[in-house]
């Protein structure tokens, strides 16, 4: 009772010892790979781990248990910037604090300081810095540093190995033999979202898309239903990059639109062909757009000169499928009652008997010249253009 759980330090990064006993240093040489200094908050002194030239100096903090040996120790690795808690000797159990890393905070606080995350996102770009991810599942074994980059090996249990490299003063956020699933961070940092899409698949990088632009705007207090940031991301993952072309007409490395993969790929099969394969991509909502078959719809976001000669050039016929074309051209829009389906639905009473109704049509209809039962069905019903006249002949 009266205990705290739970406590958060929003500036900095702790790294917790899992076991009780005494803290040994290793490779902490003052000068050379830590250094005393005041503390801005207490104004105690500290050792700061610093980036040493040295390579082959890893300094770590070492937790022997009672009664146990250096052998049995369990070590921590201290990246740089790194602020001891600990000293040399000192006795700490389970939950102590043994170092805390300071965390980067923006200096805007206002919404203007998280959109170019939110830029970042939606125009998947590679963000800098950014974390490694573990493409397998499996056991963490340290190698040796080598070109200022210190090597991590993931070992699955079927005997697969992959290995990583780390820059020398990264924090780590695994230990040795610790057990990793596949797409966890080795290290600190932003993810790249297609390093999720190759690793987790489609259905996780929407979901990391989504709650990523959602804590931009939690912040602010900006409540935005998860519908609208998920019909974006739904058209930014509608693309495919040809990998085997099989007998369909792509070319390597094309990225094609999904449907029109699929469609490509029926038509192969069906005359008996090898149907094409390829991957998942993620676009940004700006390649995304002028990606689009409808050359109308792309040349009215940007590059409008650009999209409308290469429209030209290659002859392509604009079949006014989508919203912002039809919008254009001043055409019904093709969703709710703009839709085919729905042209021809006519409301009538409940209390209006059908025989009065059909009389009725049929006298309107009897006024007009050249008409025709069956262009009516096909005018009302959406499935073509024009005035009964034209569709009669």
């Amino acid at each position: 009772e009266n205990q705290d759980l739970v406590e958060w330090d929003p500036y900095t990064f702790s790294i917790l010892t899992e076991i009780s006993g005494t803290v040994h240093f290793k490779d902490m040489v003052e000068g050379v790979t830590v250094q005393e200094q005041v503390d801005e908050i207490s104004g105690n002194m500290q050792l700061v781990v610093v980036d040493s030239v040295d390579e082959k100096k890893l300094p770590a903090v070492e937790i022997v248990p009672e009664g146990g040996t250096r052998r049995d120790a369990k070590r921590y690795l201290m990246p740089t910037h790194a602020h001891l808690m600990v000293r040399e000797g000192d006795v700490i159990h389970a939950g102590d604090v043994v170092a805390k890393i300071p965390r980067a905070t923006t200096k805007t606080k206002d919404i203007t300081g998280g959109l170019p995350r939110v830029v970042e996102l939606f125009e998947a770009r590679k963000p800098r810095e950014t974390a490694i991810l573990t493409e397998i599942s499996g056991s963490v074994k340290f190698g040796e540093i080598a070109k200022g980059h210190r090597k991590v090996y993931i070992v699955s249990d079927d005997g697969d190995q992959r290995e990583y490299q780390i820059p020398r003063g990264v924090h780590i956020n695994v230990q040795e033999a610790e057990r990793v699933k596949a797409g966890d961070p080795l290290m600190d940092g932003p993810r790249n979202p297609h390093d999720i899409l190759h690793v987790l698949g489609e259905h996780e990088l929407q979901k990391y898309m989504v709650n990523e632009i959602q804590e931009v705007y939690r912040l602010q207090g900006v409540n935005i239903n998860d519908k609208h940031l998920e019909v974006i991301c739904r058209q930014m993952m509608r693309w495919i990059k040809i990998d085997d072309i099989g007998d369909t007409e792509f070319l390597p490395e094309e990225i094609v639109d999904k449907f029109k993969f699929r469609e490509e790929n029926d038509r192969v099969i069906n005359a008996g062909g090898h149907p094409a394969s390829g991957k998942p991509t993620l676009l940004g909502i700006t390649k995304a757009s002028l990606s689009t078959e409808s050359f109308i719809s792309a040349a009215s976001f940007q590059e409008t000169t650009r999209v409308l000669t290469e429209a030209a050039i290659n002859g392509k016929v604009d079949y006014l499928r989508g919203l912002k074309e039809n919008v254009i051209m001043g055409r019904l829009i093709p969703a709710g009652t703009g839709m085919n389906y729905y042209r021809g639905i006519k409301i009538q009473g409940e209390d209006v008997e059908e025989e009065t109704l059909v009389d009725t049509d049929v006298s309107i209809e009897a006024g007009i010249p050249g008409y025709d039962e069956d262009a009516r069905v096909q005018y009302a019903g959406g499935l073509s253009e024009g005035t009964p006249e034209e569709l009669s002949e």
